[in-house]
C-alpha cells in the first residue's frame, strides 16, 4: 500500500507523513528527512495531508493527536509513538481509510494497528477495526471492503466489511486462507492477491472468481532469503484496465527485484 493515494478524479492527494513514516517503519517512507517530531508521541502537526495537485497547495486534515483522542476500549502500551500509514480512497472519492499504527514497550519492534475511514476532508472519522492485528485490504465498491483482520467472530482470515457500520462476513475462507494483498478487478467479480513466502519460499500469486468460487493460481515466485523483514518484496499483484493482465513485482530472477507481466485472458475470458 503507498502512503500516498490519488482521488478517482485525479485531483486531489492524501498523503501520510512520510518522515515520520521511515522513522517508525522504513519500508513505507522515504529516507534523508529527519521527524520533526521525534520526540513526540502522537503530534499535532503531523498526520494525513490533502493536496490540491492543480495548485500544489496542502492542509493537514486528520492528525496524529487527532485519532489518539478516540477512545480506544484496550487503551495503548506504554511509550506508545503513531504514525499512519495504507491511505486508500473509495472509487467514489467520498471516503478513504487509513491505519492508525503504533509502536510502544509492550509491541518491541512490531506494532499495532487501529482500522479508520473518513470522508475525503477528514471529517466523520469512524473506527472500522479496533482489535489490533488488520493487514492488507481494498474496496470492493463504495460501501465495501475486503480485509485481512483478527475478528472476535471468526478469528484471523479475510473479512468482506461493510464500511458505513463496520459489519464483517467472512470471506472465500477456503479458497484465500493466507494473508495477501487484494485487488478487485473492475466489475468486483474477479479478485487478484498473492501469499507470503512459504515454507519453500515460494510466493504464490492468484485469481479469484466470486461467482463461481474458484481460485486460479498463475505463478510461485522463489524469494531469496536476503529479502526478508524490512526489505521484502511482495510480489503485489495489480490488475491493467482491462482486465487482461496481471503485474507481479518478484526478484525470483536472480536480477534483483523485477516487474513481470502475465496474461491471464484464458482465465478471466
Amino acid at each position: 500500500m503507498p502512503i500516498y493515494c490519488i482521488s478517482p478524479d485525479g485531483c486531489w492527494a492524501i498523503v501520510n507523513d512520510f518522515r515520520r513514516s521511515f522513522a517508525m517503519h522504513p519500508e513505507t517512507g522515504y529516507a534523508g528527512l529527519e521527524d520533526p517530531f521525534s520526540d513526540q508521541l502522537a503530534p499535532e502537526k503531523s498526520g494525513i495531508w490533502k493536496m490540491d495537485l492543480r495548485t500544489g497547495k496542502s492542509e493537514l486534515i486528520v492528525s496524529l493527536a487527532d485519532v489518539v483522542a478516540i477512545p480506544r476500549e484496550r487503551g495503548y502500551s506504554k511509550n506508545a509513538k503513531h504514525y499512519f500509514d495504507h491511505l486508500l480512497f473509495a472509487p467514489d472519492g467520498q471516503r478513504f481509510v487509513f491505519f492508525q499504527r503504533w509502536r510502544g514497550e509492550a509491541e518491541g519492534w512490531a506494532f499495532s494497528t487501529r482500522m479508520l475511514s473518513a470522508d475525503a476532508d477528514g471529517k466523520n472519522i469512524r473506527v472500522l477495526d479496533p482489535y489490533g492485528r488488520t493487514s492488507h485490504y481494498n474496496w470492493r465498491d463504495s460501501r465495501s471492503l475486503l480485509v485481512w483482520m483478527n475478528h472476535p467472530s471468526h478469528g484471523e482470515r479475510f473479512y468482506m466489511m461493510n464500511e458505513p457500520d463496520a459489519s464483517v462476513v467472512p470471506f472465500a475462507t477456503d479458497a484465500m486462507p493466507k494473508n495477501g494483498q487484494p485487488s478487485f478487478f473492475r466489475g468486483g467479480r474477479w479478485i487478484v492477491s498473492d501469499t507470503s513466502p512459504d515454507q519453500d519460499r515460494l510466493q504464490h500469486s492468484y485469481v479469484y472468481d466470486t461467482k463461481m468460487r474458484k481460485r486460479y493460481d498463475i505463478g510461485h515466485f522463489h524469494s531469496p532469503p536476503e529479502y526478508t523483514g524490512y526489505w521484502r518484496c511482495d510480489t503485489t499483484p495489480k490488475v491493467s484496465p482491462d482486465g487482461k493482465k496481471i503485474i507481479v513485482d518478484s526478484p525470483h530472477g536472480g536480477n534483483g527485484r523485477q516487474m513481470y507481466l502475465i496474461d491471464i485472458s484464458l482465465i478471466v475470458g
